[in-house]
């Protein structure tokens, strides 16, 4: 079962990661999360959508995958930060993704499509439009318009053998620029997304029998 934080567990762990990545931290377990999925993005379904990298989450009987998918976002101008996985004081911790002006921190997980470990590279918005980057993410120019190629982004990034940030894992710390953003007032996960991630634990329990333990 996930295990919410106590008040003591919040004290240790406001003093381990400061104010910064403690404000998105959800809960705490004490397994290791499987290596990031391999997975064939799904085409962009229209102008507007913003790709939102699939992710394991922990629920009843363990880690499950929750699916990337692509979401509208909240408000113009606004891009999505995806949620990580970090490790301190022998627990690790989920740390919920946001909707910001800016991207920040991801603990430099490569979750792959533009979120190669730090910013995204997958679109930009202009104006007050969104124009996705073909050379990144997968789209069909005749669904969708706004568009642009720039292959000068795309990593040559190795296949990594963890998925969380912290000691055994990823080695890295936020850039002044991550920091700022984290900070910044931002916007937790659309209803959409939620209700992605619903269906997700759904079935998740309905593989292990339909009951809740």
């Amino acid at each position: 079962m996930n295990r919410k934080l106590t008040i003591s567990s919040i004290l240790v762990l406001a003093a381990l990661f400061g104010s910064l990545a403690f404000a998105g931290i959800q809960f705490s377990v004490n397994l290791a999360p499987p290596p990031i999925a391999v997975y064939d993005q799904p085409p962009c379904p229209g102008d507007g959508y913003i790709w939102t990298p699939g992710y394991y989450q922990y629920g009843d009987y363990g880690y499950y995958w929750v699916p990337g998918h692509w979401v509208l976002p909240p408000a113009e101008g606004l891009l999505w930060t995806p949620g990580y996985w970090g490790f301190a004081g022998g627990r690790y911790l989920w740390h919920e993704g946001y909707w910001g002006p800016t991207v920040g921190f991801y603990g430099g997980i490569n979750y792959g499509n533009g979120y190669f470990g730090s910013g995204f590279t997958g679109g930009r918005w202009e104006g007050r439009e969104f124009r996705h980057n073909t050379a990144v993410v997968h789209v069909d120019e005749r669904n969708v318009h706004n568009t642009y190629n720039d292959r000068t982004v795309v990593r040559n990034v190795q296949p990594q053998n963890h998925a969380f940030n912290g000691p055994g894992g990823i080695r890295t710390q936020p850039s002044r620029n991550e920091v700022e953003a984290g900070r910044a007032p931002h916007q937790g996960p659309t209803q959409a997304q939620v209700s992605h991630a619903q269906e997700a634990h759904a079935g998740h329990v309905e593989a292990h029998g339909g009951e809740r333990r």
